[in-house]
């Protein structure tokens, strides 16, 4: 590496470890696949905060890395780290370009940036969000947009939404499908089984209960096709703003005894759980892109997802795509599946080719381009060409 080599910082201050959700599994995929096949004509350094080095530090030492002190408990303070401590870091260690993870950038001064955005949610479904969190947002996050040279998207349907509510030229909005990389080996079947009771056939839907996830359309379709039907739904994640509608919709639903409310739970837990599951079902209204589906088709589990938003784009053809709120049609979907074992093999199958064009190596690929691109720089010469490695 010489000093010439362009220095592409990565502000990844936004990401408190346990907290983002799918924007956290995304971003460390790409990380991760960039520790390990490096660019030969960028330095890339991160910036951090001290949880997510804790948290991940052989992939914070793959790095030159900086981290902060903070905790990220508090959203003002790393707001105030992102707008101070980091263009002033970025300065100092001249670094070239800054790829911002989270969504928003630095607004005023710093170096040139490339900005991702997983979805326009505080937008469009304001009354998910605290006031002070959609106030902020609706001023940084145009501001970010106009800032950088390239916005990337991950996918084609966030792609639109930020072109034609920001008014930004198509030719500066890329979609970078995310990437997933092969999964560690889940916590064993029969230890699942027994830790959390589960019987038959298992639904499973893992995600925290905030109101975009529409719990309750798949608790009332689960509740009419559980009849004469050995099954058991999961909901793992922790509690959301639709709590409390959840829980009553389960206490109604007459099959209270079927349905499992686990809370978050371990990492291997939720892989485990995914590979003994019979349908991995994802009723949300709203979805930038939905590492669940991805997860669940990359290890040849049925999927089932609403017809909203990205969620059709990312499943294509590797499962059932469903109205979404429709409970009756829910209902059919899952007794049908439920009763038909070959079925969801076949979807299994058409699902892990479908996740075989969502690769780790593809995601980086196009993520570096972008950075060269802002950077007017050409091509790597040493890079290959894109394959399926996962």
């Amino acid at each position: 590496m010489t000093a010439a080599t362009p220095r592409v910082g990565i502000n990844l201050l936004w990401l408190v470890p346990g907290v983002v959700g799918g924007s956290e599994i995304s971003s460390v995929t790409t990380l991760q696949a960039l520790a390990d096949a490096p660019a030969t004509d960028l330095q890339h350094v991160l910036f951090a905060l001290k949880p997510f080095v804790e948290q991940y530090p052989e992939l914070a030492g793959g790095f030159e890395t900086h981290a902060i002190g903070l905790s990220g408990a508090l959203k003002g303070a790393r707001v105030g780290v992102e707008q101070t401590w980091l263009p002033a870091q970025a300065r100092r260690l001249g670094v070239d370009l800054i790829h911002h993870m989270g969504g928003t950038a630095t607004l005023i001064g710093g170096p040139p940036s490339v900005l991702s955005i997983h979805d326009l949610q505080p937008f469009d479904l304001p009354a998910n969000f605290h006031p002070a969190k959609r106030a902020w947002l609706s001023l940084a996050v145009p501001r970010s947009v106009r800032r950088s040279r390239l916005v990337l998207t991950p996918s084609e349907w966030v792609r639109g939404t930020v072109v034609d509510r920001f008014g930004v030229s198509p030719d500066r909005v890329r979609s970078v499908p995310h990437g997933l990389p092969e999964l560690d080996r889940g916590t064993p079947e029969g230890e699942l089984r027994r830790r959390y009771d589960l019987r038959g056939d298992v639904v499973l839907y893992p995600t925290i209960t905030y109101p975009h996830k529409d719990h309750v359309t798949l608790v009332q379709a689960f509740a009419r096709a559980a009849h004469e039907r050995n099954a058991t739904l999961v909901l793992t994640g922790g509690e959301g703003g639709a709590e409390h509608d959840v829980s009553e919709a389960i206490a109604s639903s007459g099959v209270v005894e079927r349905i499992r409310r686990t809370g978050p739970v371990p990492r291997a837990d939720v892989v485990g759980m995914v590979d003994l599951a019979a349908v991995v079902a994802v009723p949300s209204r709203y979805e930038g892109f939905g590492i669940p589906v991805l997860e669940a088709m990359a290890r040849g589990v049925a999927v089932v997802a609403s017809d909203a938003t990205a969620l059709p784009e990312v499943v294509g053809e590797g499962g059932v795509i469903v109205a979404a709120g429709d409970v009756d049609a829910w209902a059919d979907v899952l007794g049908e599946l439920l009763d038909d074992p070959a079925r969801r093999a076949e979807l299994g199958e058409a699902g892990r080719r479908r996740a075989a064009e969502l690769s780790p190596r593809a995601n980086l690929d196009a993520t570096l381009a972008a950075h060269r691109d802002a950077l007017g720089l050409a091509p790597d010469p040493a890079s290959r060409p894109v394959t399926d490695d996962r």
